[in-house]
């Protein structure tokens, strides 16, 4: 435990000393092998679904999710989506490390967590982008 000090500067108390915190980065994963679909129906899976099975799972313990999980399906003829997420991690990357090859049910899908790019989004290939 930090011992805490109360001093005088210039008529003014400083209290509440904290320690410095780890400074943290953000990490991107993506999980690989869920249907696009809800289970017997057309309606596309939603990030705030994905988001409470994330929440729900064990292996996802101690992990705070950045942003929304952004759901895409893979292709046209394809009902199989991948699901981009950004967690926060600290700088050695360990919380990523340790979630990476990971295989978990989501339903009656067995899924698999993969380290991702920061640009999931863009459709085009690298060589494209200029």
């Amino acid at each position: 435990m930090i011992k805490q000090y109360v001093k005088n500067v210039n008529n003014i108390e400083v209290n509440n000393v904290k320690a410095p915190r780890l400074s943290q980065l953000k990490s991107y994963l993506k999980i690989l092998g869920i249907s696009y679909f809800l289970k017997n129906s057309n309606i596309p899976i939603l990030a705030n679904l994905v988001k409470r099975i994330i929440k729900s799972n064990h292996i996802f313990n101690n992990i705070v999710i950045v942003s929304r999980p952004r759901v895409t399906k893979i292709s046209s003829k394809l009902d199989i989506a991948i699901i981009w997420l950004n967690i926060w991690d600290i700088q050695s990357g360990s919380k990523a490390k340790g979630l990476i090859n990971w295989c978990f049910n989501i339903g009656s899908h067995i899924t698999t967590i993969h380290s991702a790019n920061m640009n999931p989004g863009i459709s085009q290939c690298k060589n494209c982008w200029k």
